[in-house]
């Protein structure tokens, strides 16, 4: 299962960025980071689109529900190429990425 999600960044002179990035949950490794002033929904298929040339299509892709990722492109795209999306419930970000266990 693959988990994407945006990163949001101020640079030093104010100007604002985005990060998209693309984490293996299993293996906890980042298969990519892109990153641009604007990413939309056709960026994020494309960004997609590379990674599953050399990584193959994920059973699963989870996201959080962000248009950029619920946009009907992507999902029928994804549907396609034969990749089921999982979204998380809306105010529950530790659905997403990486979890960090508490120890108890």
């Amino acid at each position: 299962m693959w988990v994407y999600d945006f990163v949001h960044l101020r640079l030093h002179d104010g100007t604002g960025i985005r990060l998209l990035t693309v984490i293996d949950e299993y293996s906890r490794a980042c298969l990519a980071i892109r990153a641009a002033r604007s990413i939309r929904s056709a960026d994020v298929i494309e960004a997609l689109a590379d990674l599953m040339v050399t990584r193959g299509v994920p059973d699963h892709i989870r996201s959080d529900n962000v248009p950029e990722f619920t946009a009907r492109a992507v999902r029928e795209w994804l549907g396609r190429v034969g990749a089921r999306t999982l979204y998380i419930e809306p105010g529950s970000p530790w659905e997403n990425g990486v979890r960090v266990s508490t120890g108890s």
